[in-house]
């Protein structure tokens, strides 16, 4: 185990923050912009965080994903979320087999693309509940179940799942217990004037700019094991946990606002990712310590799709994020 007042520990920090601004470096061959994107994007994958991109069709989101596996040197694989889509076309299903020799029959399991490491969920929203549930165990245990049996999923196994927030008929909300396991969610916006003529003139010129490989499976483990090893200060950890606390309409402490727009709140799991999101923020930025702005810079994306409008905030157009921007506002002034 690393000693964080080590020698040894510095390098290992000055190593994770190079591997970061090499990955960035790479994915910047083909990905414009969307720097903020991408870095919450690293610092879920190295907290071991599922994601969820949201955005308008056209703004890269999956080329975003699939260039940063490649640039990990992961296994990729890509589902196309549809209405008719069924748990098995996910998981992998049982093919009965003949042996031409003996005639003898039995079954074998084809697996399915979740048997990746890097699985993009593509436009998730678009199938129903229960092939949408087909991804909880995957994302929570790294496991399939699949015909009375169990198969562990190579490490490390991240989802990152694309949905869009405009069209929404033909969709499917997704369940909370379903939101609840994606660290962040992400949102994708339009790129700057500048950066959308770089997109054109790269798009519609021959030239396709080729990755190096920056990282491998083994040491993309080394630095998740290194994130949870990053130590954290009591005070931090008391942010994070009143953060969470205070967008549940229950709560004595939550403010007015969340009693009165809210219906429901965060719930652990998210002071959990709110800690871990900042430990690797931290590292990934070369730093050995944990602050409050680390964990408040991430609580938009952890906390945002935790938080249940009720009809009051819809009819004063009140969003999410809104609200979440409302307690960290309050939260840096002590209010």
């Amino acid at each position: 185990m690393t000693d964080f007042n080590s020698d040894a520990a510095l390098e290992a920090v000055r190593d994770a923050a190079r591997a970061r601004a090499a990955i960035v470096e790479q994915v910047g061959r083909r990905i414009v912009g969307q720097t903020a994107v991408v870095d919450e994007m690293l610092v879920a994958l190295f907290a071991r965080g599922h994601c969820l991109f949201v955005g308008v069709p056209g703004l890269a989101k999956t080329l975003l994903v699939s260039t940063v596996a490649e640039a990990l040197d992961l296994k990729f694989s890509r589902i196309q979320f549809t209405p008719d889509l069924m748990p098995s076309d996910i998981t992998g299903t049982d093919i009965l087999e003949e042996d031409p020799t003996t005639g003898k029959r039995s079954f074998r399991f084809i697996r399915g693309p979740v048997f990746a490491q890097i699985l993009l969920a593509d436009e998730i929203n678009r199938t129903p509940p229960k092939t949408q549930a087909a991804l909880l165990q995957c994302m929570q245990e790294g496991k399939v179940t699949a015909a009375g049996r169990t198969w562990p999923l190579d490490p490390p196994f991240l989802v990152f799942a694309t949905q869009n927030p405009i069209e929404q008929e033909g969709t499917y909300p997704l369940p909370e217990a379903q939101l609840d396991r994606f660290m962040f969610q992400i949102d994708v916006g339009y790129p700057t004037a500048d950066e959308e003529r770089e997109i054109v003139k790269r798009t519609t010129g021959a030239a396709e700019g080729t990755l190096e490989k920056i990282l491998d499976p083994e040491r993309i483990l080394a630095l998740q094991a290194l994130v949870r090893r990053v130590p954290v200060a009591d005070h931090v950890v008391e942010y994070a946990v009143n953060l969470a606390r205070s967008t549940r309409p229950e709560d004595p402490a939550a403010p007015a606002y969340v009693k009165e727009f809210l219906s429901w709140g965060a719930g652990p799991r998210a002071s959990q990712y709110l800690v871990l999101a900042g430990k690797a923020r931290a590292l990934l930025d070369g730093r050995l310590t944990v602050s409050r702005e680390d964990v408040r810079a991430l609580a938009p994306a952890v906390l945002t799709h935790r938080v249940l409008t009720n009809f009051h905030a819809e009819a004063e157009r009140v969003t999410a994020k809104e609200v979440v921007r409302r307690l960290l506002e309050g939260a840096a002034t002590g209010g």
